[in-house]
């Protein structure tokens, strides 16, 4: 999924066409829902505009669309398909459960020929206000678990509670109670293989390229690059933390995550601290 939706990217904007253009961007694993469900898909963020394809100038994109959603989607359904039959032929799929059946060519096959009778959806949303709101919007997605500690309501009886926001009714929040060991199943389905990256950068920000390509869009763009920025808005220094902050055991500075109410610890605190309270 992370392969073939970059490579569409790349592909679509470069055709002269569309954008003609050589766009970089990062790409975010997500594989839960609200209710803690598989529900792999991609985050792509991507600036509104490119490298011309000789690097002599900043190509802007178009101020209503990025890219054609229709023409995203035909594009991406093709290299998805192709990369599952690919995958197949080098024995690299897995069947089990009720897809054991698709472990046989034909049958392989002949499910494949369904995919394409049905149009596949990418969502492309509005522009970032600014650098701000993109980093608010990233921290949902970066650098979060499947489900975070606000959440939780309760454990009763090995009964897990916890709240969910359902988007099909006007995002309301509503809880949600699960038998702890279904809980637990569902929360360790995100758990990624070891070693597995889960935010990937393409284009221009591609780890081996940016040292050198994004210093040129800065200078393209006319922007002023972070370096000088920091230097020109950065305090003098910043003003040693009261000694209360800093941790006792490595002297590094605390900062608070969240504020918990004597309900919230009561609630989330082990059964044998309550007792021994």
């Amino acid at each position: 999924m992370l392969q073939t939706s970059a490579e569409t990217l790349l592909e679509v904007a470069r055709d002269p066409k569309h954008l003609g253009a050589e766009i970089g961007f990062f790409s975010v694993l997500h594989t839960w829902n609200q209710k803690l469900e598989h529900h792999p898909h991609v985050h792509c963020v991507v600036p509104a505009g490119g490298l011309s394809l000789d690097h002599s100038a900043w190509v802007s994109s178009r101020s209503r669309f990025f890219l054609p959603i229709r023409v995203l989607r035909r594009v991406f359904r093709r290299k998805f398909v192709s990369a599952l039959k690919r995958n197949f032929r080098q024995d690299k799929l897995g069947f089990h459960g009720t897809l054991i059946p698709l472990a046989h060519p034909k049958a392989f096959s002949a499910w494949l020929r369904t995919l394409y009778r049905h149009p596949w959806h990418v969502y492309s949303k509005r522009p970032f206000g600014d650098a701000e709101q993109a980093v608010h919007y990233l921290g949902h997605y970066t650098h979060r678990v499947a489900i975070s500690n606000h959440r939780l309501v309760s454990l009763v009886d090995d009964q897990v509670t916890f709240r969910w926001r359902d988007s099909a009714d006007n995002n309301q929040h509503k809880l949600m109670t699960l038998s702890l060991d279904e809980f637990l199943r569902r929360f360790l389905l995100h758990l990624l293989p070891n070693g597995f990256v889960r935010i990937r950068h393409f284009g221009f920000l591609a780890n081996r390229r940016r040292a050198t390509l994004l210093p040129l869009c800065f200078q393209l763009v006319g922007a002023v690059q972070p370096s000088q920025i920091e230097a020109k808005t950065s305090p003098a220094r910043e003003p040693s933390p009261s000694p209360l902050w800093l941790c006792p055991r490595c002297g590094g500075k605390i900062v608070v995550i969240e504020r918990l109410t004597a309900a919230q610890i009561q609630l989330r605190s082990p059964r044998s601290f309550l007792r021994a309270a």
